[in-house]
């Protein structure tokens, strides 16, 4: 695999770059140093056509204003932390609320709004995109100078690997994640109804009308959260919204319990599209992951393309969300000096 390098533009008087990724099978991904998004990626459909599958935009300057987060790295707490809030060793932090009195996706400025220093690394033919940034002790109020680096790689097997790794100097809190669109028949098709999906969890967590999860862990069995097997998203986007938990989501906008160890990366989901035979499997070392059907997206992208509600799905593996209220959840505090480190996995293929 090869890495390429030209200009993107500038914000803030930093330069950004846009990096290509190709492997030998011709896939291609484009991340940027900006907020470590993800731009586009290139998967060939059961004939071998090359169609990108992530929802973005032509230029810098459309990632800089506001969007739903297209493609990009979510940090410090990726998700909703209830009353943009939490208390760490006796200690009350009070954060940027940024979602009525919640907070999401790391405040007003997080590491999606960043101008991440990259680098590319690698030997024998095989090379990463590596991104660096260093958040400061207080950045959006979270305690401790936080070292982040995400390693970008996409391999001969179809997979974009996403390495995370952070470092603190303080005890913190800690919740990474990637925040890519994904229509599997192209960018520019529509919507994302004629996917199927399967998520290797059995629990998910319900919210109230705020989206935060309240606590509970329930059953996936006999709701329109069942996804054990491959299912269509689209019936119950189309024919579930009387449930209390859609209503609630506006769609699904709900974490999923993992059924995985943690230890090694593991599958967390799977996507077909039926129409073009493409097909991405996701595999990760974290304990959740967040189906978002994409209830709220009403922007111009790519090429001009409209994409509206449901254009794409956001698969985001994650601590749970609010887990700082909710002490049984799986912890995103990272001591001092310890390391985090997560690996999330997108494989693509075509049947």
């Amino acid at each position: 695999m090869r890495i390429t390098k030209k200009p993107f533009g500038k914000t803030d008087g930093q330069d950004v770059y846009l990096y290509t990724l190709v492997n030998s099978n011709g896939m291609k991904a484009e991340i940027t140093n900006y907020g470590g998004i993800i731009v586009s990626i290139f998967t060939p459909d059961r004939d071998g056509n090359l169609k990108d599958i992530t929802l973005g935009f032509d230029t810098l300057e459309e990632y800089t204003g506001i969007h739903p987060f297209f493609g990009a790295i979510i940090g410090r707490h990726a998700n909703r932390l209830e009353d943009a809030s939490f208390t760490l060793n006796g200690v009350f932090y009070r954060l940027n609320p940024n979602e009525g009195r919640n907070q999401l996706h790391g405040g007003l400025t997080g590491f999606d709004k960043r101008v991440w220093s990259g680098e590319i690394v690698g030997e024998s033919g095989q090379e990463s995109l590596r991104l660096t940034y260093l958040s400061p002790d207080m950045e959006e109020n979270y305690p401790g100078n936080l070292d982040v680096t995400v390693t970008y790689t996409l391999n001969d097997r179809n997979e974009l690997v996403i390495d995370y790794h952070a470092v603190s100097d303080k005890d913190t809190v800690v919740n990474l994640t990637n925040h890519a669109y994904f229509n599997l028949s192209g960018h520019d098709y529509g919507t994302i109804y004629n996917h199927q999906l399967m998520i290797n969890a059995r629990r998910f967590t319900p919210i109230s009308s705020e989206w935060l999860p309240t606590g509970e862990i329930r059953d996936v069995a006999g709701t329109p959260f069942d996804f054990t097997s491959m299912k269509s998203i689209g019936k119950g986007l189309l024919e579930c919204m009387d449930d209390e938990q859609m209503k609630f989501g506006c769609g699904y906008d709900h974490n999923f319990v993992l059924d995985v160890s943690g230890k090694e990366p593991e599958k967390a989901a799977e996507l077909y599209d039926p129409q073009s035979g493409r097909l991405m499997e996701v595999y990760t070392t974290k304990p959740g992951v967040q189906f978002y059907s994409g209830n709220h997206v009403n922007v111009k992208g790519k090429g001009g393309t409209y994409y509206g509600k449901h254009s794409g799905l956001c698969l985001e593996t994650q601590y749970f969300p609010n887990s700082m209220k909710h002490t049984h959840f799986p912890s995103p505090i990272l001591r001092a000096g310890d390391v985090y480190h997560h690996i999330t996995i997108y494989k693509f293929g075509a049947r």
